[in-house]
């Protein structure tokens, strides 16, 4: 007969422990949130996962750090060292992470229906007790003919290296013989439509890689060559101060191979751009950053939404027409109905963690509204000189470059982030641009 010894309270301690986390588990609500990205990245990072049984659904997994994706479309940056998986949050579950889209939501019976991003045919829904919509928006193209088609759009990490790979592959084909110069001339012609921080800060990228490595890897013949347009309707850099915007646009001007114009764009063909007044801008490569528009999944969404299509939230960020308490929208896909803001990371991580400091409030009294209080903006205009805008300060040139990376290298997701894009700007300063083309 085998004889078992058992410390006294052994076995019961250790059943205890199951009961008192099967216990906690179940008294935690169940938080599902839609999106990965600036909103919804600051939410779960934040949230008190004590209280919540976190859920992520999004077809991305992993948080993008997009102030610095410009810098990845010429080598200057590498496209891992601005991402930051969503796995490494401390989820306590492998299965609470879905690389999956949300194509529903069920307001009633609190589900959210899913498809996976894998395997299309693959359909499933989940319950939820509160529900954080952060899926972001689109690139808006203003019903533009054959934007959709051939220009390229700079809003994720495969976006950048679709660009990179064309900005290469036309200076390949531009040093091949036989081809004749004015073709050259159109490969190595780059057009930008928008003259947003994004617009103006990957032109401001293009210049740098003209301007230093161009030459040395492809010839200066091709450096000769090479330009960029930037259209632009309206001011660039519209939301900063007006002598900021005056500083960017004669800084800009004085460049030999980068051109201003005041137009806007009626046409985009494979090797071409329409302007309004009718003339034609031979290219190779067209980058689209005009303004916003809402993912199908707002669109379809059966609730209040603003003239622009975002979904209308109170102040504490529910959504009108749902469950108080239960429903919130965040970011770009959202707007506070008395509080219109901007469609900048800035609002959408300060969003997210408001509602992670207000869902672990459980005083309903003690639960205040949403407010933003603007920290101010930074751009880079190239040639190592920025533009920096805050409620207290109104820097540019070399200075406020220096303060634009120092800012964005201390805002990035993770210290693994923080190392390593360090050491990309210094491989870049030492050995040039990585121009692989994968």
């Amino acid at each position: 007969m085998l004889k078992v010894a058992l410390k006294p309270g052994g076995l019961l301690k250790n059943c205890n422990c199951r009961l008192l986390t099967s216990s906690v588990q179940k008294s935690r609500k169940k938080l599902v949130i839609l999106g990965t990205g600036w909103a919804s990245y600051a939410l779960l990072t934040n949230v008190d996962k004590s209280k919540y049984d976190v859920i992520v659904v999004s077809p991305r997994n992993h948080f993008l750090f997009t102030p610095l994706l410009c810098s990845t479309t010429v080598g200057t940056l590498e496209f891992r060292s601005i991402i930051e998986p969503v796995r490494n949050t401390g989820f306590r579950q492998g299965d609470h992470f879905h690389l999956a889209f949300a194509t529903g939501v069920d307001l009633e019976k609190q589900l959210v229906h899913c498809q996976s991003a894998l395997k299309k045919e693959l359909t499933y829904s989940l319950s939820y007790d509160a529900l954080v919509i952060g899926v972001g928006a689109l690139s808006n193209t203003f019903g533009v003919p054959g934007v959709t088609e051939h220009a390229f759009f700079l809003k994720e990490v495969a976006d950048a290296r679709r660009i990179r790979n064309q900005l290469l592959s036309n200076f390949e084909l531009a040093l091949q013989p036989d081809l004749a110069e004015e073709e050259k001339k159109r490969l190595l012609h780059t057009v930008i439509v928008g003259g947003g921080p994004t617009g103006v800060e990957f032109g401001a990228e293009l210049y740098d890689f003209f301007e230093q490595d161009v030459s040395r890897l492809f010839g200066k013949d091709e450096q000769t060559k090479s330009r960029v347009t930037l259209v632009e309707s309206n001011k660039i850099l519209g939301s900063f101060d007006g002598r900021l915007q005056k500083y960017a646009e004669k800084k800009i001007s004085q460049r030999d191979r980068f051109t201003l114009l005041k137009s806007s764009v009626t046409e985009v063909g494979a090797d071409y751009v329409k302007l309004q007044d009718g003339e034609v801008l031979p290219c190779g490569l067209v980058v689209w950053s005009t303004g916003l528009s809402p993912r199908w999944f707002t669109q379809q969404l059966a609730v209040t939404k603003n003239e622009r299509g975002q979904i209308l939230t109170d102040a504490h960020l529910r959504v009108k027409d749902a469950s108080p308490e239960t429903v919130f929208a965040i970011g770009d896909c959202a707007d506070i109905e008395e509080q219109p803001l901007p469609c900048t990371a800035q609002v959408a991580e300060r969003q997210g963690r408001y509602l992670a400091q207000r869902l672990a409030i459980d005083n309903v009294q003690k639960r205040t509204s949403f407010e933003f209080k603007s920290s101010g903006m930074l751009a880079y205009i190239g040639g190592y000189e920025g533009l920096t805008d805050t409620p207290d300060l109104k820097v540019q040139g070399f200075p406020s470059w220096f303060l634009w990376r120092s800012a964005y290298l201390t805002q990035l997701g993770s210290w693994r982030l923080r190392m390593q894009v360090p050491l990309d700007w210094t491989k870049t300063i030492l050995f040039g641009r990585d121009v692989s083309r994968f």
